[in-house]
């Protein structure tokens, strides 16, 4: 799959979390794990599960942060 979109971190799903309608996947980085919610229906669809090789495509409009404790 070719993307133009430069922020592309390498990883591994660590965890996915699913409920009806979204799901949050958190995905082990080198710079540490990433959180991104998709649809639970794209779950499905791409068969994702813990341990799967995927890549988290960052688009600076959709980031969220969040503070550590």
């Amino acid at each position: 799959m070719e993307q133009s979109i430069r922020n592309q971190l390498p990883g591994t799903i660590k965890s996915i979390l699913s409920d009806k309608v979204l799901s949050e996947v958190i995905v082990e980085t080198s710079i540490g794990d990433v959180a991104s919610v998709i649809t639970t229906r794209s779950v499905e669809e791409m068969k994702l599960k813990n341990g799967d090789e995927v890549f988290v495509l960052v688009k600076a409009t959709n980031v969220s942060l969040r503070k550590g404790s």
